[in-house]
């Protein structure tokens, strides 16, 4: 090994290597360093785009035919476009104090210019695939359960409402409760059954059948409440999500019965 403050051969070939370098780039014009490039290197502009004004008025509108009333089609399930329809208990005229109160289960629905509500044939043979939650969606015939907020047909195949789109006649694949009657009361067979434990042919052979609400708010059972993710966000509770399976794991008969356990436990401790 070489002594300390003794260059090597290695370094003094490098140091000749770095002048040759230097000489060769003065040479060539280059032996700025890169402090002075970057001080002479000017920025970019951004060219800004010139704004050009439309004038919408140099031309016609366009006006959708569909909400003039024009058009005649129908939709996939065979009933009648928005603007030929009106929604709702009361149509123009009417007087609400002359309109009797119906169940939730079978609302009113008016229909304008004289249309016919029907479902195409494709659609009838779809309607009963499913009875739990039905298979064929509706935004004007069908009813909206209050859980899985499913706007569908139901599945039953002697429901002359979803059927025969008889708007006189309730639904059989939906609830109704005996109190309020309200949107509230409204569950189809697969929710009443996951949810609540219950079967939809013993609501309807039930006239007095009381809803979630109603059962909590008239004070029979403060533990029975609607576990819905709407009502348990209310409540500041988080969703229970699929818990069914979690539920009759544990041995309980519905998603209901678990939460009312669960109530119960957390007021006794």
């Amino acid at each position: 090994m070489g002594r300390l403050g003794v260059k090597t051969d290695y370094e003094e070939l490098r140091n000749a290597q770095i002048l040759e370098n230097k000489a060769r780039l003065a040479s060539l014009g280059l032996q700025k360093t890169v402090a002075e490039l970057r001080s002479i290197r000017s920025k970019p502009q951004s060219e800004k785009r010139k704004y050009n004004k439309v004038d919408y008025f140099s031309t016609p509108l366009r006006r959708s035919s569909r909400l003039k009333g024009n058009s005649s089609e129908l939709n996939s399930c065979g009933t009648a476009p928005l603007a030929k329809r009106k929604l709702g208990l009361f149509d123009e005229g009417d007087d609400e104090d002359d309109i009797e109160k119906r169940p939730a289960n079978a609302p009113l629905l008016r229909v304008k210019y004289g249309l016919m509500l029907r479902l195409t044939p494709e659609a009838l043979a779809r309607r009963c695939t499913s009875k739990d939650r039905g298979t064929l969606y509706d935004p004007y015939l069908g009813i909206c359960c209050h859980f899985c907020r499913q706007k569908k047909l139901c599945g039953e195949e002697d429901c002359k409402r979803c059927g025969d789109s008889d708007m006189d006649q309730p639904c059989l694949g939906k609830t109704d409760c005996s109190i309020c009657h309200s949107s509230q009361g409204v569950l189809c067979r697969g929710c009443l059954k996951v949810r609540y434990g219950e079967e939809m042919e013993d609501v309807r052979a039930n006239k007095e059948w009381i809803c979630p609400h109603c059962t909590e708010e008239k004070g029979i059972n403060p533990y029975w409440i609607c576990n819905s993710s709407l009502c348990l966000k209310k409540r500041k509770m988080a969703p229970t999500g699929i818990a069914i399976f979690k539920a009759r794991e544990m041995g309980y008969k519905s998603v209901a019965h678990l939460l009312m356990d669960q109530l119960q436990g957390a007021v006794k401790g």
